[in-house]
């Protein structure tokens, strides 16, 4: 494939655009303990005219997916000036909002979509008990129509946000699924062009700028820590820019919640429920959840940029080799020759309610059903053995039932 051009943004200095501060980075924490050992790669190798530099490149990236479900993504177009750039906008955001485009904007989650402003009180629309978690969420109506759907603050810097949401999708999402399709033996261009969604800067899926703030400690208490549940994505790839305030965690195959290191410039991606189930369960929806910081960080703002890949949503998700008209990995020669893993939950039970001649969702009600019946850490109720969480091997467990597919999650 030809090399790829690194990202060019719009000028921050065009006429019209106020001043944004810069985005200072907060201390990283001290301590050392509880954290994951994540592989990382290279994304330049790709290019390579060398073809065993980039098959070594292949080789890495599924050692990584099939370990752990998570991996560092480097030197993937995007400087550090640029990256830090695009946080300042995030930052600026949050101090600037106004009150009125807060309730103008506010999401609707029982929809089936976070478009828009999330207050700090929940995951619903309706005010609960104060989570410290704020967001903006683009989807397609938002770059569509930013002059309606976007907070003033931000409409002189659209250009800019527009621009790093392209790139990120058509250039770094893509080479990442080109390296996937590859360790699946496929095309180059088979999932991008497959399953990937296309039509807005970010296809069907989102992009998101998050800030968690500090919570009292009854907050804390009431939440057991937690700030979102363990779970998995339910599109393709999440790519989350690296962050020094330690909150994101993964679940490891010791059954352990490890939290993610700080890697300054770097991606952090993790693999969705869709790539799971098309890998015929070789690719491994990662394990994650958001949780309280070390006590040196507990007093920090935790600012977050995240690109959720979202697969086709009229594409009725099945499993590999079965529904062949449908998914993708039907034509792996890696599926084929060494079949099927089923060693996790999702694609484990979409193939069984397949094999039973049922209707599994479509990629749109998957998300969307997730979505509109989301829980929030902070509802002592249901965060209860009995009503979602379930002891298994001495171990809670968050437990739900979407549309006939049960799904069990370390909390």
């Amino acid at each position: 494939m030809s090399p790829s051009a690194p990202f060019n943004p719009p000028s921050p200095t065009l006429a019209g655009k106020p001043f944004v501060p810069s985005w200072t980075p907060p201390p990283v924490t001290k301590e050392k303990h509880n954290f994951a050992e994540l592989k990382s790669i290279d994304l330049s190798l790709l290019d390579s005219e060398d073809p065993a530099v980039v098959n070594d490149l292949i080789q890495q990236v599924k050692v990584a997916i099939r370990d752990d479900g998570f991996l560092f993504l480097e030197n993937y177009g995007v400087s550090l000036e640029q990256l830090h750039r695009q946080f300042g906008l995030a930052q600026y955001l949050y101090n600037n909002i106004s009150e009125e485009d807060k309730q103008r904007l506010l999401f609707h989650p029982e929809t089936g979509v976070w478009s828009g402003y999330k207050h700090p009180y929940g995951f619903k629309r309706h005010r609960g008990p104060a989570d410290g978690i704020e967001q903006f969420n683009w989807y397609t109506p938002e770059w569509a129509s930013p002059s309606t759907r976007v907070p003033q603050c931000l409409q002189p810097f659209m250009d800019e946000i527009e621009a790093f949401c392209t790139y990120l999708t058509q250039s770094v999402n893509r080479r990442l699924l080109t390296l996937f399709s590859r360790v699946l033996e496929l095309p180059d261009d088979y999932l991008w062009e497959k399953v990937q969604s296309h039509g807005s800067p970010t296809g069907e899926g989102y992009f998101r700028h998050a800030l968690f703030r500090p919570v009292q400690k009854e907050t804390r208490d009431a939440s057991k820590g937690i700030k979102m549940h363990g779970h998995t994505d339910f599109g393709l790839t999440t790519l989350l820019f690296s962050v020094p305030i330690s909150c994101l965690q993964i679940w490891g195959r010791d059954e352990q919640w490890y939290y993610v290191p700080y890697r300054p410039g770097a991606l952090v991606v993790n693999i969705g429920d869709t790539l799971e189930i098309v890998s015929g369960g070789h690719f491994k929806a990662t394990r994650h959840r958001v949780f309280t910081p070390p006590a040196d960080q507990l007093e920090e703002e935790r600012l977050s940029l995240v690109l959720f890949n979202s697969s086709v949503g009229d594409l009725r998700m099945g499993p590999a080799l079965v529904r062949m008209k449908l998914m993708v990995c039907a034509e792996s020669p890696l599926i084929q020759r060494e079949g099927c893993i089923e060693e996790q939950g999702v694609y484990k039970e979409f193939r069984n309610l397949t094999a039973q001649g049922k209707l599994v969702p479509t990629n749109r009600e998957w998300r969307e059903i997730q979505i509109a019946t989301c829980t929030d850490p902070t509802d002592s109720v249901r965060n209860s053995v009995g009503a979602d969480q379930v002891l298994i091997e001495g171990k809670i467990m968050h437990q739900r039932e979407y549309m006939g597919v049960k799904v069990v999650l370390p909390v």
